[in-house]
């Protein structure tokens, strides 16, 4: 009797063990239904969010021009020669005493922190004179060297240069020449950034660290989709 009480006690237990099983499987599977349901509205939404900041951004008059320049080795270059890259740019000029030397070691800087990361694709810097009468071809060949060694320096005609600056909004102004015939070039102090698709993204003033460049850049990175063809 003792017997069979024993075994109708184990036989209970067990059912209820089953039960109790099959609830957890239920209940991680409708959880996990529930979790992926998440995700995938989650997914679709930044994706659509993603799709309308690029279209905010195409309707952004800024960077929509195709520059027609010379590089520091005296090669025709365009906007689209760096299509399926991301750019850094800089407008500056050679003889710039000082910020334009310290904006291009930042932006130098934050190229070289950018290239330690394996998942990211490499950022090709730009840099754009203002000053195209002293900074031909032999002046910017001998002034990038100094920098990033994947940094390319334009020039071009005046008009050339005027129409590059143009289409990033770009101020330019000669001061007075001294005594010797030198001058200061009054401009913007921006670096901007542009997208693989040739759509400038964001912008930095002379007030961010390097630090914060690096990790803004490595976001908008991370984050980029590319536009559909």
């Amino acid at each position: 009797m003792l017997d069979r009480r024993i075994v109708g006690l184990l036989s209970l237990s067990t059912a209820a063990n089953i039960k109790l099983r099959t609830r957890l499987v239920v209940t991680l599977l409708f959880g996990g239904g529930l979790l992926g349901t998440w995700w995938y509205v989650y997914s679709e939404k930044q994706q659509r969010l993603r799709m309308q900041r690029v279209e905010q951004l195409k309707q952004v008059a800024l960077g929509q021009g195709n520059f027609l320049l010379l590089d520091h080795t005296g090669r025709r270059r365009t906007k689209t020669d760096f299509l399926g890259s991301w750019v850094l740019l800089y407008f500056g000029f050679t003889h710039c005493p000082d910020i334009c030397p310290d904006e291009l070691d930042k932006m130098s800087a934050v190229v070289a922190a950018l290239d330690k990361d394996n998942s990211l694709d490499p950022v090709q810097p730009l840099f754009i004179t203002v000053d195209p009468d002293r900074d031909d071809v032999p002046a910017l060949k001998k002034y990038v060297i100094d920098f990033h060694p994947r940094l390319i320096g334009l020039t071009g005609t005046g008009e050339e240069v005027k129409q590059a600056g143009k289409d990033y909004r770009v101020y330019a102004s000669a001061g007075p020449k001294d005594d010797d015939g030198d001058y200061i070039v009054d401009h913007t102090i921006l670096i901007y950034l542009v997208n693989p698709d040739g759509l400038f993204l964001d912008y930095y003033n002379r007030m961010k660290s390097q630090e914060q460049i690096t990790e803004s850049i490595r976001n908008h990175m991370k984050a980029y989709v590319k536009l559909p063809q």
